[in-house]
């Protein structure tokens, strides 16, 4: 008998461990991908489809969703609403032009602005006196033994 064993099926050894994915990979691969990936989607085509508002409504104005046929956009008062509507054929032609078959715009108003304040400018706190004692301690020239003062800049 012939000690090769080429024949002979043997169970596997234990296998390597897989690399990392790295965190967008995993996320993709789980069951949560086909909301990021139509999140994804809609921030695509929302990039798309603003040059194509006017400058004025830009800012107030925002894509929110494909639902069948529509273009779903908010705006953050009734005036952009009707502003919105009458961009709806250029965002029509814009959506047909990538792809989408959509046949209205649908416009939604909030009551919350669409982009929030900045906030406000925080003021600093006082240093209370033994802090700033203490500060001004650790910062002063310190003596050496030789009798001359050693400044550490």
């Amino acid at each position: 008998m012939s000690g090769s064993r080429s024949g002979s099926s043997k169970p596997p050894g234990p296998r390597a461990p897989a690399p990392p994915r790295n965190a967008l990979d995993a996320l993709f691969a789980g069951g949560a991908a086909d909301p990021l990936r139509r999140a994804l989607w809609l921030d695509a085509l929302e990039q798309r489809l603003r040059p194509h508002l006017p400058p004025s409504l830009a800012a107030h104005a925002r894509f929110a969703n494909v639902d069948g046929a529509k273009l779903v956009f908010v705006v953050d008062s009734p005036v952009w609403h009707a502003r919105l509507r009458l961009a709806a054929p250029a965002l029509l032609d814009a959506a047909r032009s990538v792809g989408l078959e959509c046949g209205e715009v649908v416009v939604k108003t909030t009551t919350v602005p669409l982009s929030p304040d900045p906030p406000a400018p925080r003021r600093p706190l006082p240093i209370p006196a033994a802090a700033r004692e203490a500060l001004q301690a650790a910062l002063a020239p310190k003596d050496v033994p030789d009798g001359t003062k050693k400044n550490d800049s």
